[in-house]
């Protein structure tokens, strides 16, 4: 008979009732507030003369009246630079001890974001938030004295000019309470491992001495890791290895293009439940099993900002324009795609972190990432939304019966004209032309921007099918395997040509 299960249930239904936030506006002036004090006495804040907006009735708007907007070029050339080169108190008190390299699917290389300790408190408070919600879904109470496994970046950090530097995943991993150690699998000794394969290889091994019933990753990779383990024990379910397994925490891409993958697995109901954790800190995560929406976590160390996703608005590169005037989260509206700025215990100042949410629910601050700034397929005033294109993706493979796990699309022109193309990770024997018909049908059914643009200067959608573990080939290519590693949505420019000579080797 379980014991202990109802206990920790118990304790963690009164973590959940007394940390619960209801008042968001109220919690998000708190946190800017203290940013504000905190940094007041660095180089950033001298300089933008944070005791003086302190001093103003509404710090929201004096916030937004001194400090510009900055990416992650525009912070890391004037302020992180000169912490990278040993000054400290830049952006933040004191020196951070951690880099956050973070492996987006945008760039040429790798970007360092700084990890303080505040922000390492703050993810870890994050990730108590989440694991609390978890009683108000319908789980057994033995569930949470069993084990839980995280697959995400290798925790063996490097050492770069006195930080430790790796991906967030692993850094947070790193940094595991004492007292969590014991339920905490595959355990530092293999999260350790840099190598993808050879950490999936010993998860294999040992995964028969564990009980777990928590899992965590990112979709495309912990599939690839739950099959290995059913191959290496010879059954057709996870569930003949881990009869307990009954929480999914997924992240980093939408999970809905896997379900039906993911159901081939289990034969036992598992609760998915939704997280958002980037480079720059823990953002949101799901918190009532009535949505699959995340609630922004409006009172753990990020002020959060919001500016209508208008084409006016975004600069070439993907950044905003300056005098653009952002809302507060008192001001927002539902179903409005927003691109998300943040101020964090990080020293990460009215940032941009690169994604577009829109509200599902403003009273509970709950959430939907909507895409990238820089991955809206805007040619030829398409506006088209990578959630617009999951949308239109979900309906037809639910129409056909198949899966679309992972695409890339880019607009590209042909014979003179453009066409947006599409390439498929699919087994659907459905002809790719009749692909492009249907998916050009929903699309336009999806978003009116592309429906107009399809009626003058975009020509059409072309498709190419490819099998699975197409899309990871392509990132070991490009050295990038496992952890937190995602699938560009929308190529980018300068990575195009490469993707057509890869497409052309291997299919022919």
């Amino acid at each position: 008979m379980a014991i202990l299960g109802p206990i920790i249930k118990a304790a963690l239904n009164i973590h959940e009732f007394f940390t619960h936030v209801d008042d968001h506006k109220t919690a998000q002036e708190k946190v800017l507030k203290k940013l504000l004090e905190k940094a007041a006495d660095t180089a950033f804040g001298k300089e933008y003369d944070f005791n003086s907006i302190l001093k103003e009735d509404d710090l929201h708007e004096a916030f937004d009246n001194a400090v510009p907007f900055h990416d992650y070029n525009s912070m890391d050339e004037k302020w992180w630079s000169r912490i990278k080169n040993g000054e400290e108190n830049v952006t933040w008190p004191g020196m951070p001890g951690y880099m956050a390299r973070s492996s987006g699917t945008t760039g040429k290389k790798s970007k360092m974001i700084p990890v303080t300790d505040d922000m390492l408190d703050a993810i870890s408070s994050a990730g108590t938030r989440q694991v609390s919600a978890l009683t108000n879904f319908e789980l057994d109470a033995e569930v949470f004295e069993k084990e839980a496994l995280a697959l995400g970046s290798s925790t063996d950090l490097d050492d770069v000019d006195g930080f430790k530097v790796g991906e967030i995943s692993g850094i947070a991993a790193s940094n595991i309470p004492e007292f969590l150690e014991s339920k905490y699998r595959p355990g530092q000794e293999i999260a350790r491992i840099e190598d993808w394969d050879e950490r999936v290889q010993k998860i294999a091994e040992l995964s028969g001495e564990w009980d777990i019933a928590m899992i965590s990753g990112i979709p495309s990779w912990l599939e690839l890791m739950l099959k290995k383990v059913m191959d290496y024990h010879k059954v057709d379910s996870i569930h003949e290895v881990w009869p307990s397994l009954s929480v999914y925490t997924t992240g980093g891409v939408a999970f809905e293009p896997y379900r039906k993958s993911f159901e081939k697995l289990f034969t036992k109901p598992v609760t998915i439940v939704d997280t958002y954790l980037a480079s720059e800190g823990f953002i949101a995560c799901q918190q009532r099993p009535e949505t699959d929406a995340m609630q922004l976590i409006t009172d753990g160390g990020i002020y959060f900002e919001f500016v209508p996703f208008k084409p006016e608005y975004i600069l070439e590169d993907g950044s905003l324009r300056q005098d653009v005037t952002t809302l507060d989260i008192s001001q927002v509206e539902k179903d409005v795609d927003y691109v998300l700025i943040i101020s964090t215990v990080s020293g990460a100042w009215r940032y941009l972190i690169g994604d577009t949410i829109a509200f599902t629910d403003v009273n509970h601050a709950e959430i939907k990432i909507t895409g990238r700034t820089k991955f809206f397929l805007n040619v030829v005033g398409s506006q088209l939304s990578v959630l617009k294109m999951e949308t239109a993706l979900n309906e037809l493979q639910e129409e056909l019966n198949t899966t679309f796990k992972e695409f890339t699309v880019y607009a590209r022109k042909i014979d003179g004209e453009f066409y947006h193309k599409w390439f498929l990770e699919t087994t659907t024997d459905t002809p790719e032309e009749d692909l492009a018909a249907s998916l050009d049908e929903k699309l336009q059914e999806a978003n009116k921007n592309y429906s107009v643009a399809r009626s003058k200067a975009l020509k059409g959608v072309k498709v190419t099918k490819v099998p699975e573990g197409f899309f990871n080939a392509w990132n070991a290519q490009q050295k990038k395997m496992g952890g937190q590693v995602k699938m560009a949505k929308v190529l980018s420019e300068d990575k195009q040509d490469e993707w057509e000579e890869f497409v052309k080797e291997k299919l022919g």
